[in-house]
């Protein structure tokens, strides 16, 4: 989904790709950790839906900003969604994470199908916080 203002969302930098991730979600915050860990280049930034940016971009790209249903990835004025964003993410990283971009193969719509099936039960399999996670102050520069 995009939106049709022109420029940046709030809060984007130009060269910035910007992860936005549920911040109270088990599964969320693991990925975002994941992300930390293997983004050894600092190409992504993170961003909770639930913080003040993150409702902004989520406004700027008309999505709804009480109900979380799928990780964004904003690449300038673009954002990519469900199965789209999380390829997008994985070819950017290192070996052997790169080597999930095999599964492109498949049909949007089947792809974004299964990613349904985790993301819509991800509470229920993973379980949730009670609040989002703060970032700890070494991983300051990773968060908007």
């Amino acid at each position: 989904m995009t939106n049709n203002q022109s420029g940046l969302p709030p809060h984007g930098v130009a060269k910035d790709q910007i992860i936005l991730f549920d911040g109270v979600c088990k599964l969320c915050n693991g990925w975002s950790r994941f992300i930390i860990r293997c983004d050894t280049h600092k190409k992504f930034k993170l961003c909770a839906v639930q913080s003040e940016e993150g409702q902004a971009i989520l406004k700027w790209f008309g999505y709804p900003t009480d109900y979380f249903e799928t990780m964004l990835l904003i690449q300038g004025n673009r954002a990519l969604e469900k199965s789209d964003s999380f390829l997008a993410v994985v070819s950017q990283l290192p070996f052997p994470w790169k080597i999930l971009v095999v599964f492109k193969v498949f049909p949007r719509a089947f792809r974004d199908w299964f990613y349904d099936r985790i993301a819509l039960n991800r509470y229920r399999m993973f379980g949730k916080y009670e609040m989002c996670i703060l970032a700890s102050p070494d991983h300051d520069e990773r968060f908007l």
